[in-house]
């Protein structure tokens, strides 16, 4: 991977002098307190202000704060007009703008389309402080208020629909964000490195159009530049017959899902595509279907969200253009990962880890959640094809030191009101991959893999838990420290390569439950969300309940179930909700599919077909749960215990040809007889996650009696 700067090593702009703000300032009273006639940068986003690392603003704004810049914050600004984003006056540099921690689509519907009622980043939660879309909005009312600023849009929502893309919420293939925002520019994933050298260039005097160079952004262009060689992603991943799968894990040339070399120093390289060499390489773009191409044809709308997973590797991503009308979409490859050092200076910036002042005694539910919480990596290799995670922070894992987790831990315990001594978490998007990484650079280099655990553990990928026991033991071992849980979800098929990592777990840093995902049993959608089987969590179970019996602990898991999911049949639901039954469980709130822009199962829900195989017209259709009848059966059948879904789930088992389910025994899923008052369920999903009845027991062989938190 290619050397890169250090994050940390830029000449400070003069704005320094100002030294740090005790928060990012929200109004000009609090400029003219720091002493400052106008901000460098003006961040919007659609999050109330946290100054804490968990939070993206807090995080940006003041790593752009270490690099010398004044920066201010417009946090949930009225959209209506543009008078609120002049509220900090004009911007020397940029406006910042993003929709907040999630997609703002996400965060205002539910997976039924429905509205929530509210917003767990928003003050006592209060519901509609952001517009659908707030990435387009925002940039709108910022290019009214300044037309002559910059407008640099990021995080999740905008990372996410950086090409065309389907949206669930219109039902239809919509545009890259970048030309309906009007937006100079756009970063994706994680965007530390960019932001910093685009500031410094800005501030230099570069003009933002002149600007094409960074990794992880995309910007607009009307043609490839001389000295590029342009491809056609149809020689890169033929959209034609579907070839069968090589052995992904093989230690030779046809160690990827897609046929392309996983071993050192190889290129991918598909029939009919002229294999460039290394300068050749790093000048060669990617030329995808072009919007409207994707927006009427479901089979090349596939092979382009294929090919965009495909080149998701910063070792040897290439760029990907995309037409759109009589302009490109130009998206330069990923960002290369920030090393320790550097993610230990972004988390070691001076933040309040509190919510600005300005809330005052108003409650933050997200804040509320992470409060206690600590963040010891990013990214994730897993893959899941539900999951943004991968597609926004990448499957490189970034890992902070112990130093500088164990600091942030006293840091807790010695500056946040409220702290009893328990840290709530420490974890990231998957609790125990701290430090894992493949066994070679150059193999990681190479490959283009959509998985390092599916369907089996790659044997390059290093499974050691060790640097994570002995974190877990130096941070419990801290003065004023009672407790360490683990609230992130715990990958149990990479656990069980670490029968001490999951003593060590279950004997010190489980607070009763822990929560795992299997996410379904049956082998069809499991295979489309490339997911383990149940022998793993059978192996993990087994272990957690051995080592809290040693321990003298009574414990439960809390295994997670998605419905509705592409490739899940009503046969599928059926067995998945026996096996509910037939082990005791009974959910309570629980979570439909929901597609998100770009993931690989949001291109199955729209197109039917599999993308992670070569895409082909006449391959491979997935069974798609996409009526609204269909979804609330699934949900139903998650939910077999409550006597609102009882008269849908008998008209359907008698359809299906297994009315021998109906009755009072306990072979039997759902009773004969109806309840008086007891309608169709009309329970929503929960917006902060899944989690067991907290009114009724649990039983049977996989839990107690003992009723969830």
């Amino acid at each position: 991977m290619e050397a890169v700067k250090n994050l940390f090593s830029y000449r400070q702009y003069w704005a320094k002098r100002f030294g740090i703000a005790p928060v990012l300032p929200m109004s000009r009273a609090e400029m003219d307190a720091l002493g400052w006639d106008s901000c460098d940068v003006v961040l919007v986003t659609g999050d109330a202000y946290i100054d804490h690392p968990s939070f993206g603003m807090a995080l940006i704004g003041r790593l752009l704060e270490a690099q010398g810049f004044r920066v201010g914050i417009i946090s949930q600004p009225d959209w209506h007009s543009p008078d609120a984003f002049k509220i900090l006056g004009k911007p020397n540099l940029f406006y910042g703008v993003t929709a907040g921690n999630m997609d703002s689509m996400v965060n205002r519907y539910t997976a039924d389309r429905k509205i929530r009622s509210d917003d767990a980043y928003t003050p006592d939660a209060a519901a509609d402080k952001r517009p659908d879309r707030a990435v387009i909005v925002y940039s709108q009312r910022c290019r009214e208020a300044w037309p002559d600023v910059p407008i640099v849009i990021g995080g999740i929502e905008a990372s996410l629909r950086r090409i065309a893309h389907y949206d669930y919420w219109s039902d239809k293939v919509r545009r890259s964000v970048l030309p309906d925002s009007k937006a100079d520019i756009l970063l994706y994933g994680n965007a530390e490195r960019a932001l910093v050298e685009l500031a410094h260039r800005l501030a230099k005097g570069e003009a933002i159009a002149a600007i094409d160079d960074l990794r992880g952004t995309a910007i607009l262009r009307k043609e490839v530049p001389a000295g590029w060689i342009e491809i056609d992603s149809t020689s890169v991943d033929r959209p034609d017959v579907v070839v069968p799968h090589p052995n992904p894990y093989a230690e030779t040339p046809s160690g990827s899902p897609d046929g392309t070399p996983c071993n050192p120093g190889a290129a991918p390289q598909q029939a009919g595509e002229v294999k460039p060499d290394k300068l050749e390489r790093a000048h060669t773009a990617i030329r995808l279907p072009s919007y409207e191409q994707v927006r009427d044809d479901p089979v090349l709308y596939a092979h382009a969200n294929r090919v965009l997973h495909l080149e998701t590797n910063p070792g040897n991503a290439r760029v990907l253009v995309q037409a759109h009308g009589g302009r490109d979409v130009w998206i330069n490859p990923p960002p290369i990962p920030l090393s320790t050092e550097e993610l230990d200076g972004v988390f070691g910036l001076p933040y309040t880890r509190r919510p600005h002042p300005a809330y005052g005694a108003a409650k933050i539910p997200a804040y509320e959640m992470i409060r206690f919480s600590i963040n010891i990596m990013r990214g994730c290799f897993g893959g899941c094809t539900f999951c943004s995670i991968t597609e926004h922070e990448g499957r490189i894992i970034q890992n902070r030191s112990e130093g500088s987790i164990l600091h942030e831990v006293e840091d807790i315990r010695d500056k946040t009101p409220g702290f009893t001594g328990i840290i709530s978490d420490l974890g990231g998007p998957t609790a125990n991959m701290y430090r894992l990484k493949c066994r070679d650079p150059k193999i990681e280099s190479a490959c283009r893999r959509l998985s390092c655990v599916f369907p089996d553990i790659c044997v390059n990928m290093g499974t050691d838990h060790g640097p994570l026991i002995q974190l877990y033991r130096k941070a419990r071992a801290l003065r004023g420290i009672k407790k360490i849980l683990i609230g992130s979800g715990v990958r149990y098929d990479l656990a069980v390569k670490s029968p001490e990592y999951v003593k060590e777990l279950v004997s010190h840093h489980v607070g009763g439950y822990l929560k795992i995902a299997p996410e379904h049993i049956a082998e069809g959608p499991l295979s489309k969300m490339m997911k383990p089987g149940m022998g793993a969590y059978y192996k993990f179970k087994e272990m957690f309940e051995k080592f809290s019996k040693e321990a003298g602990k009574e414990q439960y898991l809390i295994p997670y179930f998605i419905s509705a999911h592409p490739g899940t049949t009503d046969e599928d639901m059926l067995e998945l909700a026996l096996w509910l039954k037939a082990n005791g469980f009974r959910l309570d709130q629980v979570q439909n599919f929901t597609p998100t822009p770009m993931a690989l199962a949001s291109a199955m829900y729209h197109t039917g077909r599999n993308p992670l195989r070569k895409v082909s017209r006449q391959g491979e259709e997935v069974p798609i749960p996409k009526s609204g009848r269909t979804r609330q059966l699934h949900k139903a059948f998650l939910r077999y215990h409550d006597p609102a879904n009882w008269p849908l789930l008998r008209e359907t088992l008698k359809r299906m040809g297994r009315a021998d389910l109906i009755g009072g025994g306990k072979k039997h899923l759902v009773p004969a007889w109806q309840p008086a008052g007891a309608g169709r369920s009309t329970i929503a999903p929960s917006p902060l996650g899944k989690g067991l009845d907290k009114k009724r027991p649990l039983h049977g062989k996989l839990s107690s009696s003992k009723p969830s938190r």
